[in-house]
């Protein structure tokens, strides 16, 4: 995950579990609720004109997205 395009405004905190990971990410709820979609390893958010794009880390194979609250969570599950 690269965070330095977020803002002193935005918050990430990764979270190691034994069967995986979990991303969250503050995006705030300033904008309406961005557009994320998951391409070929990277999680793309789109949120009126800003844009965003984190690299998921190579031995995770599944992730899962949502966002709530202006909180974007990427669930990633190992690939054993």
């Amino acid at each position: 995950m690269d965070t330095a395009q977020l803002t002193s405004d935005q918050l990430a905190r990764k979270y190691e579990y034994d069967d995986g990971s979990v991303i969250a990410v503050d995006l705030g709820t300033a904008v309406p609720e961005p557009s994320i979609d998951v391409v070929d390893g990277t999680v793309i958010v789109v949120a009126d004109d800003e844009h965003y794009e984190f690299d998921l880390p190579v031995e995770r194979t599944d992730a899962h997205t949502f966002i709530k609250n202006g909180v974007l969570t990427i669930e990633l599950e190992d690939n054993a």
